[in-house]
């Protein structure tokens, strides 16, 4: 009889989740088959990951623009990489000279950052040498929109970045201008750039705001000079290093900026931290070293291989299915501590570029990067049931002619379906 009877809950029970499951995939069809997304295409997948039950999936094996949820795959690669502390230099003293080369490192003096860990150990040189030829990538992104080189979002890239290869503009009493090599550069005059295009001339209305934060172009010269306005001293530019064993300077704990790079979305961090990745794993720093590394090595195993051109997402030549950016979080999730990971995403309603979305009951139940460009809006991460579950998606709208606001609805109706269901 106790056979029987355990038989009967046994089997209540399996009915019972085939019919819950049912009922939210049927919920979810619902909203992804209504008239609003006739126009659009969207992909969306929802893994178990510890049952590995798919349970949900609709043009997962597709590609789609991923905007910034290129990220995930920035922060896997950086994760695989690099070291606990950022490598903030690499240096070689001969003499009563320091030759010094940069790493990609993006925190020295970084506005935000604020890491003096570079500056402070070269400042105690007398006679400093910069090696500036080992950056073998170009300055922008391939595919990123011409117009985008003044705006803040879009710093070039480059080997030894310094105050986030920004220009800050306050308006203050005594007009503040960081670094103060260019104060003499900046024109208070209103224009419709802020930059010329071509050449360190900035435009800064005050009438307008009260402060910018404007991309400036990164020469070697240019670093030079702004390293010897920091040291009041004059550094030589050189196109090779002496022989000899190089050391490395340790500086910023990586997880620093990882959680920038997440919340805030920060494209010139995510651009660096793949030419870091390729300063470990080869002798020249060229973002597309680290995305080959990865995608032949531990990435070999991808449902379907990426389109990746960059590290921020601001390319639209980037191509990821909803299948391949679930298996990165998933294989994060393995790797990766669940506080630790999950302080590193937004959480929804919280924090970073979730922080007016996606909000829980009582505590967050969404752990996740966005992805926006113009007329796209992805989200890729985690989602904690009411019942405790954790489940990996990876939501992806390309084409839309909606505003994002009523694309986020949607989406949150079914994610709240999801946190209900399971």
């Amino acid at each position: 009889m106790r056979k029987i009877s355990l038989l009967l809950l046994l089997s209540a029970l399996v009915f019972g989740c085939a019919s819950v499951k049912k009922r939210t995939e049927k919920s979810i069809g619902t909203t992804l088959n209504s008239p609003f997304f006739d126009n659009q295409f969207t992909g969306l997948l929802v893994l178990d990951p510890i049952a590995k039950d798919t349970l949900y999936s609709y043009n997962s094996d597709k590609y789609f623009t991923p905007a910034s949820n290129t990220k995930i795959f920035t922060l896997y690669t950086a994760l695989k990489t690099l070291p606990k502390q950022a490598p903030a230099l690499r240096y070689l003293q001969k003499n009563d000279t320091l030759f010094f080369e940069g790493t990609g490192d993006p925190s020295l003096l970084h506005h935000y950052l604020k890491d003096s860990t570079a500056y402070s150990f070269l400042k105690n040189s007398i006679n400093l040498a910069y090696h500036y030829s080992n950056f073998q990538d170009t300055r922008m992104g391939p595919g990123w929109s011409w117009d985008d080189f003044a705006w803040y979002y879009s710093p070039e890239r480059s080997a030894l970045p310094i105050f986030g290869n920004t220009v800050m503009i306050y308006d203050t009493p005594d007009y503040k201008v960081t670094p103060a090599y260019f104060k003499d550069s900046v024109l208070q005059i209103q224009h419709s750039w802020n930059r010329e295009e071509k050449r360190n001339l900035f435009y800064f209305d005050s009438a307008e705001r009260d402060s910018l934060e404007i991309p400036f172009i990164t020469d070697a010269n240019t670093v030079k000079s702004v390293l010897e306005g920091l040291f009041a001293r004059p550094i030589t530019l050189i196109n090779e290093m002496p022989k000899g064993e190089k050391k490395t300077l340790y500086g910023i704990e990586m997880d620093s900026l990882y959680v920038r790079l997440m919340h805030e979305s920060d494209n010139f961090i995510a651009e660096q931290l793949l030419i870091m990745a390729s300063g470990v794993l080869t002798d020249t720093l060229n973002s597309e070293n680290a995305r080959n590394h990865i995608l032949k090595n531990q990435l070999k195993d991808l449902p379907q291989q990426p389109r990746w051109v960059d590290g921020s997402g601001l390319s639209r030549y980037n191509l990821f299915t909803p299948k391949s950016m679930v298996y990165v979080l998933n294989e994060l999730y393995q790797e990766v501590p669940e506080e630790r990971l999950f302080s590193i995403f937004p959480a929804g309603g919280v924090s970073g570029t979730l922080n007016s979305w996606y909000g829980g009951e009582e505590a967050p139940y969404i752990f996740a990067k966005s992805g926006s460009l113009g007329n796209n809006y992805c989200l890729s991460g985690y989602l904690r049931t009411k019942k405790g579950r954790l489940l990996i998606f990876s939501y992806m709208n390309n084409h839309f002619r909606h505003s994002p606001s009523e694309v986020k609805e949607r989406m949150q109706t079914i994610f709240e379906v999801l946190r209900e269901g399971y």
